[in-house]
């Protein structure tokens, strides 16, 4: 029994001071899959997606029931106005029943903008006073109604709205990548605490040997009290910065921990990126990867579309033209059964229009307005396709530049590091004061962070130069294929 319960209490004693370990790639991982803002990313995507399902709906027929629309109340029982024979008007009472409904398919027509229905329609009267009853009925029915030079929403929609769904695709890759550099940036906010709190743990351990040698020399008289202080007050210094280094390797992991989703109990530590991409990018190869998959390039596209629209819409807008027709079979009768017995063709053809004689000129500023917008967007987009390639450009030399950077400030952290590990013997031997061994000191901090700070510009960089051109350079592959996608 002691010895099972020896063996619980070091399992759970390893389990707590067990720590994980995520390197940049889990972070990344973690936050694509669990982070608030990957999930508003995926949530944007689910809604452009059913966004674009009505929008192919709109095309789709549908059948409709609904309620005749000449079959006035349902029940009406009040006085109400009664023209008389002789044309003047006696209020009676009634006390009616009328319902009616309609059963109806309707198609729209994409490339005209108009409507077709197939229509059956019934309807009921019954006056309950006088015990008298009706049915009146459109068993079949054709009606078409087609405005004329009007502004055509399906056709226009039929082009936009497909590039905007695959526009919201891209978009959705982009920011994926965006939630990784995202991740990036905490994860060396937090690399760069626990470098910080190694440094102060490293000088502090360091100044207290110092601090007892220099208080040794003190007392056999080979070093001044004024040295003696310096040293002092350099021990000090390092305990508040362990003290410092450790509020804020809170604080970075707090938010770190938040990003990423990990449970608040568990403990973590980062491991430093090693090795970075080893990959050439060059120019022309960005620019061809930025303009196939980057949303911007077709939004392009888009907005060119859209402006050709509300163009259009200005010019349909002049005029209010529109032709409405049918064709059917009604019926009047005492019983229901009756509609199918004597049925009479029904036709109608109607004609409106509404054409504005004299505006003062509001029909030519509309169009004036909308064909100045579309010059307006046209440079705009000419001018944005400029600063699309720039950007892509600026961001390949960029990451060559930080890929020579991480070099000379690996190299300079190695070369510091070395320096004071002699600029100390050389101290402890007495050929140095502690003024050069503290300028070491500073240098040997510096260059770890700057090292530390290089890191995180290139690993920044780089998912930016991803997001950018929707490339993986390390794998060679595409993070959005559009051909995949269809």
């Amino acid at each position: 029994m002691k010895r099972t319960l020896l063996i619980f209490l070091v399992a759970l004693s390893l389990r707590v001071g067990a720590q994980n370990t995520f390197t940049i790639q889990d972070v990344i991982a973690r936050s694509q899959a669990q982070s608030v803002y990957a999930k508003y990313v995926e949530t944007n995507r689910e809604v452009s997606y059913w966004n674009y399902r009505t929008f192919r709906s709109n095309y789709n027929p549908q059948i409709r029931l609904s309620s005749s629309t000449n079959a006035g109340a349902l029940y009406n029982n009040s006085y109400s106005p009664i023209r008389q024979p002789d044309g003047s008007i006696q209020y009676l009472q009634v006390n009616q029943l009328n319902p009616g409904i309609n059963i109806g398919l309707e198609q729209p027509i994409g490339w005209t903008g108009g409507t077709i229905s197939l229509n059956s329609t019934y309807s009921y009267f019954r006056d309950i006073k006088e015990s008298y009853q009706q049915w009146n009925g459109q068993v079949f029915s054709v009606r078409l109604s087609q405005p004329i030079f009007a502004f055509n929403r399906l056709k226009w929609d039929k082009r936009i709205e497909p590039i905007k769904y695959e526009e919201s695709k891209r978009e959705y890759a982009e920011q994926m990548q965006g939630v990784a550099s995202q991740a990036v940036d905490q994860f060396f906010e937090v690399l760069k605490a626990q470098v910080n709190l190694e440094i102060a743990q490293y000088n502090l351990a360091n100044n207290d040997t110092i601090y007892k040698i220099e208080n040794g020399r003190y007392n056999i008289g080979t070093t001044s009290q004024d040295k003696l202080l310096q040293v002092e007050l350099q021990l000090l210094r390092s305990r508040q910065d362990v003290a410092q280094a450790k509020l804020d390797l809170q604080g970075s992991s707090l938010r770190l921990r938040s990003y990423i989703g990990l449970q608040s109990e568990e403990a973590f530590q980062l491991v430093m990126p090693q090795e970075t991409p080893n990959v050439v990018v060059s120019e022309e190869l960005a620019l061809q990867h930025a303009r196939e998959t980057r949303s911007d390039y077709i939004a392009f596209e888009r907005r060119k579309s859209e402006a050709n629209a509300e163009v259009a819409r200005a010019r349909g807008s002049r005029y209010a033209v529109s032709l409405d027709g049918g064709f059917g079979l009604n019926s009047v009768g005492g019983e229901f059964n009756e509609l199918y017995n004597e049925q009479a063709r029904q036709q109608y053809v109607a004609f409106t229009f509404s054409i504005p004689v004299v505006d003062w000129g509001r029909r030519k500023a509309t169009m004036g307005t909308a064909d100045a917008q579309k010059r307006l967007t046209d440079f705009d987009v000419e001018r944005q396709q400029i600063t699309f390639d720039q950007e892509v450009v600026t961001q390949v030399r960029l990451f060559e530049t930080l890929k020579l950077k991480i070099e000379i400030t690996r190299k300079a952290d190695q070369v510091a590091f070395e320096r004071y590990n002699v600029a100390q013997n050389r101290y402890l031997i007495g050929k140095i004061d502690i003024t050069n061994l503290s300028i070491a000191l500073n240098e040997k901090d510096d260059a770890r962070r700057s090292y530390v700070d290089a890191l995180k510009s290139f690993w920044m960089e780089y998912f930016r130069l991803r997001q950018l051109t929707l490339y993986d350079y390390v794998e060679q592959k595409y993070l959005y294929n559009p051909m995949a996608e269809q």
